[in-house]
């Protein structure tokens, strides 16, 4: 697979994805713990079929010292018994607000889990983590990103 376009290759998608990229390094130095980061990044990548960012943010991970058994769980978390009730908290907040046109909604019981588990600046992280991978995720998709080729911390040098 090729991709349909190059968004680095073009001047304004270049300057669009600094700033992007800048979201994310704000978004790395948040409270939020860092796995929680990578297996929500890589669960709504996983939920939008968005080969490019699940190729990241497994290796990402990785590199971080993420456990190939979580990883591989990530799909299955409800059954897995590897994440914490914080972890759980958080990756069925980034379910239901990655399928927000199913139900229109994230439901109450999934905020008062996340609530329950962050406080008000992870809360702000772990909400605008999951709405900058869902954009990433869909420009992505859009141009047909290949997924194999990521290297991890290939991105250090954008912004």
């Amino acid at each position: 697979m090729s991709a349909r376009f190059d968004l680095m290759n073009n001047d304004l998608g270049k300057s669009l994805a600094k700033r992007f990229a800048g979201l994310s390094m704000l978004l790395n130095n948040a409270p939020l713990p860092k796995a929680t980061q990578e297996l929500v990044s890589l669960r709504a990548s996983q939920i939008n079929g968005c080969g490019f960012c699940t190729d990241m943010h497994t290796k990402d991970a990785t590199a971080a010292g993420e456990t190939a058994e979580r990883l591989h769980l990530v799909a299955v978390w409800r059954e897995a018994t590897v994440f914490t009730p914080a972890e759980r908290a958080a990756l069925a907040l980034t379910e239901e607000a990655t399928r927000i046109a199913d139900r229109g909604e994230v439901s109450d019981e999934v905020w008062a889990q996340a609530r329950e588990h962050y406080d008000d600046d992870q809360l702000a992280a772990l909400i605008c983590l999951i709405g900058l991978i869902n954009a990433a995720n869909r420009m992505n998709v859009i141009v047909r990103t290949p997924a194999g080729l990521y290297q991890p911390g290939q991105f250090a040098n954008v912004v």
